[in-house]
């Protein structure tokens, strides 16, 4: 959904890529804005207790692809993943400016959509990303 931002003062920094691959050249990497997206991908799809050295990590949005789609699962959604992203990105993004909506379509009341909005701390670039769960 978003683009790279062609003139920014940032150092051209490559972070590993997530998932984890080897290319040509050896671990492939990835830019800036691309690194931030796979960290709210990681947030995700990662259930708490997943990660050994950092149980607390994660949303575990798998977990809720059977769960009742409802108001209340959706408030409690949006919560915890409004406070595992903070700490996930923090030093990347803006804590104030997260926000995060979870819900179902009006045309499609079996899907849940989370929505996440944020603005890039260093840049004042606003990123959002939809997701279908």
């Amino acid at each position: 959904m978003s683009k790279p931002i062609a003139n920014t003062n940032l150092p051209r920094v490559a972070y590993m890529a997530f998932p984890f691959r080897m290319d040509r050249g050896g671990a492939a990497t990835v830019s800036r804005f691309d690194h931030i997206r796979q960290q709210v991908e990681q947030v995700l799809f990662t259930s708490p207790g997943e990660r050994v050295f950092r149980p607390e990590f994660g949303f575990g949005a798998r977990r809720h692809v059977f769960e009742p789609n409802a108001t209340s699962l959706w408030e409690y959604a949006q919560n915890r993943l409004y406070g595992a992203l903070a700490e996930a990105l923090a030093g990347e993004v803006d804590p104030k400016t997260i926000q995060v909506t979870v819900g179902a379509p009006a045309d499609a009341p079996e899907v849940l959509m989370v929505r996440i909005r944020y603005v890039i701390a260093a840049l004042q670039k606003e990123e959002i990303h939809e997701i279908e769960v």
